[in-house]
């Protein structure tokens, strides 16, 4: 027969590709969720737990999960649930603090170079490439030698060594945006560049800088939990993902749940953050659609 419709019985593109959207949702709300939970444990975890997260019992130690201690105890004793509730707060505002400072940063460089180009684009990306030259985690190591272990300082030194990562992501949206026809009409009625900068190119490029940020975030809350395993962020003791995973490896074959839940928690926060800047991405990019 001549003249078939091979398409025919098939939906639009349009609707399969809002189905395909759809497809996730359960995923995403499951994302938002935990994240919901970080958030709240990170702003009133000291009233949440059910014991206090420094207290010793050296008569309870390794202790497995049991209805009084529902992920057992380290080994001094303490809580394991508590802690990881407790340690909620530095694997929340650290890579907070860095998302947001390079967000602002990167955002601001980037579509600077972007749009005004020329020599100020050169000296902007030099800097950039000059700092993707450099081996950012030896830096950050030695930086923090240097200036002495502590929480903050590394956090405002992986911040100064991710705002290059925001500003070429920028730079590059922005070179892209400004040959096109609504920027040349805003330059032709007059209006000054900060204003096309922020509000008519920035809008274009914001979900890939938004997308960008949770990525930034979600490597930040690796980077530091790192530092900590490695005895280079917070002080010995405190309540922190990166350190209790240190700390509890002796504790992987006495009570695996103890010494696996900080982990777990670093890989989970990580990749919800991941999986929401994918859709926000998407959101984002797909406002004009119908």
């Amino acid at each position: 027969m001549a003249g078939v419709n091979l398409a025919a019985g098939r939906p639009p593109v349009a609707v399969r590709a809002k189905r395909r959207r759809k497809a996730p949702g359960p995923i995403i709300g499951l994302c938002f969720g935990l994240v919901g939970a970080i958030v709240v444990m990170a702003l009133f975890g000291p009233l949440l737990v059910p014991h206090d997260p420094d207290a010793q019992n050296l008569g309870d130690i390794m202790a497995m999960p049991s209805g009084q201690h529902w992920l057992g105890t380290d080994i001094l004793g303490r809580d394991t649930f508590s802690r990881v509730i407790t340690g909620a707060r530095s694997a929340f505002l650290g890579p907070l603090a860095i998302a947001v400072g390079s967000f602002v940063l990167g955002n601001g460089l980037g579509l600077l170079a972007g749009y005004r180009g020329g020599r100020v684009d050169a000296l902007i990306m030099r800097w950039v490439d000059f700092m993707w030259a450099i081996p950012a985690l030896l830096v950050l190591i030695v930086a923090v030698g240097a200036v002495g272990a502590g929480y903050w300082p590394t956090v405002a030194i992986l911040m100064v060594l991710t705002v290059p990562l925001d500003t070429r992501v920028v730079r590059g949206a922005t070179l892209e945006q400004v040959p096109r026809p609504y920027v040349e009409a805003a330059k032709t009625l007059g209006v000054p560049d900060r204003r096309i900068m922020l509000l008519h190119i920035w809008p274009n490029v914001s979900p890939v800088s938004v997308a960008n940020s949770f990525l930034v975030f979600a490597s930040s809350l690796g980077v530091l939990a790192a530092m900590s395993f490695l005895g280079l962020g917070v002080p010995p003791g405190a309540p922190d993902w990166g350190l209790m995973l240190s700390e509890s490896q002796a504790l992987l074959f006495d009570n695996p749940i103890a010494a696996l839940a900080p982990g777990l928690m670093i890989v989970l926060t990580a990749t919800s953050t991941n999986l929401i800047g994918d859709w926000l991405y998407e959101r984002l990019s797909n406002r004009g659609t119908r």
